[in-house]
């Protein structure tokens, strides 16, 4: 109990700091997109190729790929059968869907990589959920949300052939840097390769960078926001993408790991701890990208970000 507080205390302190100098302006308006970037196309690839490459294949696409596979595809299904069929009536196909990615597309990157190192206690148990959002669910809702996006006659600018649509986003999945960073960290693991002393110096020296950058942007991107604003009229869709990111998806984690796959105490805790992290910012840039549930996706990622510390907490005390 002790350790995950304390976890979470590191964590909550540095992204403090982040706000701060979002609200005193300190390092200029482009700071958060700034640090993000950096942290995305340098830091976190060299992160998870470190990770990656002294982990064992097994661990990487083990049973917790597809705990997280599971898990997220299925709390997706029931945000838009219960957003269809009873609390949500009137939405657009891709506003029940940026709703469902607000529920089970999980902060791997911003806090997974954090909260394994802190308060898992080894960074590795991250890297299968992101390989699953990044390889998986990425094409899959970028072309859900292309196709959504034709049939109801939306504002997107470029809408290609399914087909075009499909193999693009499987392109821009292959050649995003966290995948690239993955898949040659496999590759070393695989072959149990090891760059030249120097060369892997200045690559762990680059991914220590990592946590940091992505928490100081998390905490600049958290200055003036305004949840469930009643104007918006989205606070249904909001408390439901909520409850089931903290409540069904960890359940749905819990019952895979421990029911269906057998796994042991320590394996049970992360897959349910990884499950129950706050929604992805990158639910956003698709919100933005496909203007639909901008204000879902915005409010879901805050307030899931501050719930989930006690839900995580909770679990640890349960299952830890």
């Amino acid at each position: 109990m002790g350790a995950v507080l304390s976890g979470f205390l590191v964590i909550w302190l540095i992204i403090g700091v982040g706000w701060i100098i979002g609200r005193f302006g300190v390092l200029g308006s482009d700071a958060r997109v700034v640090l993000s970037r950096v942290a995305f196309f340098v830091a976190s690839p060299c992160l998870l190729f470190v990770t990656i490459s002294d982990s064992s294949m097994s661990q990487v696409l083990g049973p917790q790929f597809l705990i997280a596979a599971i898990g997220a595809l299925t709390t997706l299904g029931v945000y838009i059968l219960l957003g269809r069929l009873v609390l949500l009536k009137g939405r657009s196909g891709s506003d029940l869907m940026i709703g469902g990615m607000s529920g089970s597309l999980v902060n791997a990157a911003n806090l997974g990589f954090p909260i394994a190192a802190y308060v898992l206690g080894d960074i590795a148990l991250a890297a299968p959920i992101i390989m699953f959002q990044l390889a998986v669910y990425t094409p899959i809702y970028v072309t859900a949300l292309d196709l959504l996006g034709r049939d109801q006659g939306g504002t997107s600018r470029v809408r290609p052939h399914p087909r075009t649509s499909t193999l693009r986003s499987l392109a821009q999945s292959a050649v995003n840097p966290m995948i690239l960073g993955a898949l040659l960290g496999l590759i070393f693991s695989w072959q149990d390769w090891h760059f030249p002393g120097p060369v892997q110096e200045s690559i762990e020296i680059v991914a220590g960078a990592s946590i940091p950058l992505m928490l100081l942007a998390f905490g600049l991107a958290l200055v003036g926001s305004h949840p469930l604003d009643k104007r918006a009229d989205r606070r249904r869709d909001v408390l439901l993408a909520t409850a089931l990111k903290l409540i069904l998806h960890p359940l749905l984690a819990w019952l895979l790991a421990e029911v269906l796959f057998g796994l042991d105490g320590p394996e049970v805790l992360a897959a349910v701890v990884l499950a129950a992290l706050p929604s992805a910012q990158n639910v956003l840039v698709a919100a933005v990208r496909y203007q639909a549930g901008e204000v879902i996706a915005r409010d879901t990622v805050l307030l899931t970000t501050i719930a989930a510390i006690p839900v995580v907490v909770l679990v640890a005390v349960l299952l830890g």
